[in-house]
């Protein structure tokens, strides 16, 4: 765990985004997606408030970062459910 190497290392959600093109683990972010994916993506590490400023410990984010799926572009608001033995959803006529 993270706390056993030193203890976590919290960031700022636009330096979370500012870090993760810098890796180059994206070609770009920004401090706006990282704060969307904080509150809709269950996977996401935890988030912490420090005063008025969220931050992420970079040991969990990065990985994060590196293993999520990127759906650029796809149009979910256009897709049935998905069915009972089917991964993925159909577009809709």
């Amino acid at each position: 765990m993270p706390e056993a190497e030193g203890g976590p290392e919290l960031l700022s959600l636009s330096e979370i985004a500012r870090r993760v093109v810098t890796e180059g683990i994206e070609k770009r972010m920004s401090h706006q997606r990282v704060s969307q994916l904080s509150r809709e993506d269950p996977a996401f590490p935890p988030v912490v408030t420090i005063g008025r400023s969220k931050a992420v410990d970079w040991r969990l984010a990065a990985p994060y970062f590196r293993q999520r799926v990127k759906r650029q572009g796809q149009r979910t608001d256009r897709m049935k459910p998905p069915q009972e033995g089917t991964s993925k959803g159909e577009e809709q006529p």
